[in-house]
C-alpha cells in the first residue's frame, strides 16, 4: 500500500504577492475552455484536464519546476497535479480554492463573455429532471424513481468528489468552447519561457 502525497497549495494572497513582484509562476488553469473564457487569471495557460492527461508527457519538457495549477475550486486542480507528478513533474502547486478563491480575493482576473458554471449547469439539469419526473411521476406509476436514480447519482458524486453529469455536460458545445491544440499550448509555453 502506497502512501498518499501530500498536495502543496498556494494561497491566493501569495500568489497575488508573487506576480506583483515579477515572479509569476507558470500558471496552468486546467479548466474547460468555456470555463477559461469567462474568467482567467491574467497569463495563465488554458489546459483542460483530459488534454492534460493525454498530453502530459508533451508537456513536461515544456513546464519549468514552478508550475501552479488552477480550476475553479481545486479538485480538478489536484487530479492534474496528479497526472503530471505520475509523469515526473516534481514540485507542482495547486491554487488553494481555485478560481472561486482568486476572485473573492480582489486579485485582478480577465474576463470574456458570462456563462454558467459547471456546478451550476448540473445543478439546474438534476433539478429539472427530479422536478419533471416527480411531476410525471403523479400521473404514470414509476416515473419518479428517476428522480430517486438522480438523487442516488449526486449522492455518489459527493462521497467520490467526482461528477458524471458534469463530465457529459462538459462534452456539450456551449462549455467545450474552442478546441484546446496541444502543438499551440507547448508553443505557447516555449515562447513564454
Amino acid at each position: 500500500m502506497s502512501a498518499q502525497r501530500t498536495v502543496q497549495s498556494l494561497t491566493p494572497a501569495s500568489l497575488h504577492a508573487l506576480t506583483e513582484k515579477g515572479r509569476a509562476p507558470r500558471l496552468l488553469d486546467v479548466r474547460t475552455p468555456g470555463e477559461f473564457r469567462t474568467v482567467h487569471i491574467p497569463g495563465s495557460y488554458n489546459v483542460p484536464l483530459h488534454t492534460l492527461r493525454e498530453h502530459r508527457a508533451e508537456l513536461l519538457g515544456h513546464l519549468d519546476e514552478d508550475v501552479v495549477l488552477v480550476c475553479r475550486s481545486g479538485q480538478r486542480a489536484r487530479e492534474a497535479e496528479q497526472a503530471l507528478a505520475q509523469a515526473g513533474l516534481p514540485n507542482l502547486r495547486v491554487l488553494e480554492g481555485g478560481m472561486n478563491a482568486w476572485e473573492a480575493s480582489g486579485a485582478p482576473v480577465q474576463r470574456g463573455p458570462e456563462r454558467w458554471d459547471m456546478e451550476r449547469q448540473v445543478r439546474l439539469v438534476a433539478g429539472s429532471l427530479v422536478l419533471v419526473t416527480g411531476l410525471v411521476g403523479l400521473a404514470v406509476p414509476g416515473v419518479h424513481l428517476v428522480g430517486t436514480a438522480i438523487g442516488a447519482g449526486l449522492t455518489y458524486a459527493a462521497l467520490s468528489n467526482s461528477c458524471a453529469m458534469g463530465v457529459l455536460l462538459a462534452k456539450l458545445p456551449y462549455n467545450r468552447g474552442p478546441r484546446i491544440d496541444i502543438r499551440t499550448v507547448i508553443a505557447e509555453l516555449r515562447s513564454a519561457s
